[in-house]
């Protein structure tokens, strides 16, 4: 590494050499053998592992490298980049602490990956290099193509059925409106159907896939010819970061059972309506494309031959990434998780402000919403400045005055992130590696964030005396009317709130020493 750099360099957990500069990390090896610094920084477009590594050729192993991520062939456990903790008895989940740590790897860490990989089957096979293919996951969760035709000419039509906007509309295709000139295995296409639903799989939008009987590369047949690597993508709630950063993790992860990482791509949302995606998180796109995003009615009216196509893992498949992970308990520390944040944060430009090693710099995310609002608040905050080795602020992310980009710079400096059950908590992504997450109250939903908190590896406390919380009123579900403790505001006894937060900010201080004691200037 050039000493001359400016910027912070800590080593993080002994692997990571990374800087405050935004310089990528150096240690780690890639999909490819390349370094994290060429993952991050960009690396080849969608499909192109299939052009380095013909089906007829193996691919070049990784054992002349030291590291992996773990999913590579000839990547051995023990040479894998990140290796997840668990701190409790194996059984009953696993025979053994080995047994269990491989279980959770493969729930929500690089074995997911590898699991995507190693069901990677051929639906429509290429008799010639110039043919198209078809090649998808179990359940058409990931899928990638070569020279893929899409008709959209009836695209205003399918999107207005019934005289509804429907985002996600299913069975939009005709035999012979979406295909390949490849020899389709239809038996195994329908036989991997039975995940189809909008944010599960993409069955919906193949399932009419059809063995094409001309080439998709001409302009004979092609009203618009995109050569660019390009990804459809079916999206989640953008106005929930929880929800909306589901959509990027399983990009991210795509991006890794594709083999790459570059920037110079398109991506498409899959959306079957006119309406505009509302969208709050938009600056994170930054971090896959360097082109604006495009959108299905923006092809209305053509036929379409994309050269390199892409369909990346959804935000809500059957045991997906994150939503709907199940985690082996006692578990934590997701490489993938750890991977991803390392991933975003130098490319939206966020880096991390030198603080005194001896200082917890504490975030309490504030609510104005209706409901779980902390009534003594303030009364909090005034005890959290009395405790000198806290440097305390509070904030309220609200997207009108508080830009994304800023949001995420102020977390990621936050050696404490703490606040209400929300989506917000979703900032713990953007923690740095030493940190802790104090939801002050789950509010009866105790494994969101916490689950979310052991993927990233981070430290996370909530309230633990429920006769030291106070309810407003009795939360009362909006449409349900049932009792629900979502919809209403607490207070909280300042001594326990005092204890937890000491006791978390002294396991914070302890881990943020231990990192700064190696820092490399």
């Amino acid at each position: 590494m050039d000493r001359s750099v400016v910027g912070l360099c800590i080593l993080f957990t002994g692997y990571f050499l990374w800087c405050s500069d935004g310089l990528s990390d150096v240690y780690a090896k890639g999909h490819d053998g390349s370094t994290v610094s060429r993952l991050l920084s960009g690396g080849r477009g969608p499909g192109a592992d299939d052009a380095s590594c013909p089906a007829e050729e193996p691919c070049e192993n990784t054992e002349q490298f030291d590291l992996c991520w773990g999913y590579e062939k000839g990547c051995t456990e023990e040479r894998r980049l990140f290796v997840p903790r668990c701190d409790e008895p194996a059984k009953p989940w696993a025979q053994s602490m080995e047994a269990k740590h491989e279980l959770f790897w493969n729930q929500g860490d690089f074995g997911y990956v590898k699991s995507v990989a190693d069901s990677m089957m051929t639906l429509c096979e290429p008799k010639t290099k110039t043919d198209s293919f078809l090649k998808c996951s179990a359940h058409l969760r990931f899928c990638k193509a070569k020279h893929l035709y899409i008709d959209f000419r009836r695209f205003k039509e399918i999107s207005q059925t019934e005289g509804r906007y429907r985002s996600f509309l299913e069975d939009v295709f005709h035999e012979g409106e979406v295909g390949g000139h490849c020899t389709l295995n239809a038996e195994l296409l329908r036989e991997h159907g039975d995940h189809k639903s909008p944010l599960q799989s993409w069955y919906a939008e193949l399932e009419q896939f059809t063995q094409l009987d001309f080439r998709p590369t001409k302009k004979k047949h092609c009203d618009e010819i995109i050569t660019k690597p390009t990804v459809f993508i079916k999206l989640d709630s953008g106005v929930n970061l929880y929800h909306h950063f589901c959509d990027f993790f399983n990009l991210y992860a795509s991006q890794h059972a594709n083999g790459s990482f570059s920037d110079d791509i398109y991506i498409v949302r899959w959306d079957t309506s006119y309406y505009p995606y509302p969208e709050l998180f938009g600056d994170a796109w930054r971090a896959f494309s360097r082109h604006p995003l495009k959108r299905l009615a923006d092809f209305e009216g053509k036929r379409v031959c994309f050269k390199d196509v892409v369909f990346p893992l959804l935000a809500r498949m059957r045991h997906g990434l994150y939503y709907n992970t199940y985690l082996v308990p006692g578990c934590y520390g997701s490489g993938l998780m750890q991977a991803f944040s390392k991933h975003i944060i130098p490319r939206l430009g966020v880096w991390q402000d030198p603080s005194p090693p001896t200082t917890v710099r504490v975030t309490l995310l504030s609510r104005s919403t209706k409901h779980r609002r902390i009534n003594n608040e303030e009364e909090l905050v005034k005890a959290m400045k009395t405790v000198g080795f806290l440097d305390v602020r509070v904030v309220d992310y609200k997207y009108k005055v508080y830009p994304f980009l800023d949001q995420i710079q102020s977390s990621h400096n936050s050696d404490i992130f703490m606040g209400m059950h929300g989506s917000g908590l979703a900032h713990t992504i953007f923690l740095p590696d030493w940190a802790g997450v104090f939801e002050i109250y789950n509010t009866e939903d105790p494994r969101c964030y916490k689950d979310l908190a052991r993927l990233r590896g981070v430290q996370y406390i909530t309230w633990e005396d429920s006769n030291k919380l106070w309810k407003e009123a009795e939360g009362v579900h909006p449409t349900m009317g049932t009792p629900h403790a979502k919809f209403t505001n607490y207070s909280f006894d300042v001594e326990e709130f005092m204890r937890l937060v000491v006791n978390l900010a002294d396991s914070v201080l302890e881990r943020k020493m231990a990192v700064y004691s190696q820092k490399i200037l």
